[in-house]
């Protein structure tokens, strides 16, 4: 079963130099964090899967490197993710219709109130790593808030994943742990929007108000 999964998650990065691992693993990361179009990338097993290759003797690669390095590319990829979203999204969104201003404040009050708890989580999730950091500018998260929740998801997912997989190189039992848990977290990103949408489909919209008779003169 581990083996099974290893193969089915894991990206080739065994092949790679310490330099070419590390340039290949901080793109990656800064890519998928900051840039709509790379929502799709692996970021949570590459991680994982440095961690491991970090461990093997003669790797060349450091572990504190990798692992601040990756941090920081992290917190520079969302804080350009924020920047696109307040400085770009939020003028066009703003030309919309009526109905665009009413989601509009809607995402303001949320971001208002689980704002940084939703940059720390997302990073946990494929799909919402990318565009959580893009909201949260188009919300005009304060700024100092997002800085903050940037931070602190930076190095708990991507310096974390990097320790976790370094230390599941000699415990075979979280090694198998992390990949079943990767795995539904992937089938779970997808999942989960699909049936959000046909639920949102099947709900009976209300009916339009009729139009009110003009007032006779």
């Amino acid at each position: 079963m581990s083996q099974w999964l290893e193969s089915l998650l894991d990206p080739d990065l065994a092949s790679l130099t310490a330099g070419a691992l590390y340039a290949a693993v901080w793109s990656l990361v800064f890519v998928e964090s900051g840039v709509l179009v790379a929502f799709w990338l692996p970021g949570d097993t590459v991680l994982f899967t440095a961690g491991l290759l970090t461990a093997r003797p003669g790797s060349g690669v450091s572990l504190p490197l990798l692992a601040a390095g990756t941090a920081a590319a992290a917190v520079v990829g969302n804080a350009v993710g924020y920047w696109t979203g307040r400085h770009l999204g939020r003028p066009w969104l703003e030309r919309r219709s009526a109905r665009v201003q009413h989601h509009l404040a809607r995402a303001e009050a949320f971001y208002d109130r689980y704002g940084a708890l939703a940059l720390v989580c997302a990073r946990f999730i494929p799909w919402a790593r990318t565009f959580v950091p893009v909201l949260a500018g188009v919300s005009r998260m304060p700024y100092w808030r997002f800085t903050a929740a940037n931070l602190l998801g930076a190095v708990v997912w991507g310096s974390g994943l990097i320790v976790l997989g370094y230390a599941a190189a000699s415990v075979p039992w979280l090694r198998t742990a992390a990949y079943v848990v990767a795995g539904v977290a992937v089938a779970s990103s997808v999942v989960v929007p699909v049936v959000a949408r046909v639920r949102a489909a099947r709900r009976p919209r209300a009916p339009e108000p009729a139009p009110q008779p003009e007032p006779e003169r």
